[in-house]
């Protein structure tokens, strides 16, 4: 989704962007770009904001099944199972959904693990002529962590 994370960034650069006020500090992701949601603000001007690129998880589950449009997909390749994680993120104390990394199952996500956000392909056509880009959540290594 065009504006919804750094597009081009290396892959240390890469970021979700979300949008902040600047009369309450309500951060949203996805972005808000019209008026403040908050009950209790009056409103103010939205900014974008990159967001936390780290977390701890949340909950994480398979996703074992094609899921029905607007999930991009080509029915004539057989599907994959795919981890779906929610992220706490680490700043703004909000829960984020995406997929893990390829090859990053449920098994490498305990609750309260460390992950990161990460460039990533949610698909692209038969000729490559068409990517879909996304975010990804990476287990982030202890040693990382120090």
């Amino acid at each position: 989704m065009a504006g919804w994370f750094t597009e081009g960034a290396t892959e240390e650069e890469f970021r979700l962007l979300g949008t902040r006020c600047s009369a309450c500090g309500t951060v949203y992701f996805p972005r808000e770009d019209g008026h403040c949601r908050n009950p209790g603000c009056a409103g103010g001007e939205l900014a974008e904001v990159a967001l936390s690129k780290r977390g701890t998880v949340w909950s994480c589950t398979d996703g074992r099944y094609r899921p029905p449009p607007p999930y991009v997909s080509d029915p004539g390749v057989p599907w994959v199972p795919y981890t779906l994680v929610a992220v706490e993120l680490a700043a703004e104390r909000m829960v984020v959904l995406g997929q893990a990394a390829p090859g990053v199952g449920v098994a490498d996500l305990p609750v309260g693990s460390v992950v990161e956000v990460v460039p990533g392909v949610l698909d692209k056509d038969a000729a490559g002529d068409t990517v879909h880009t996304t975010w990804h959540w990476r287990p982030v290594a202890a040693e990382a962590l120090s």
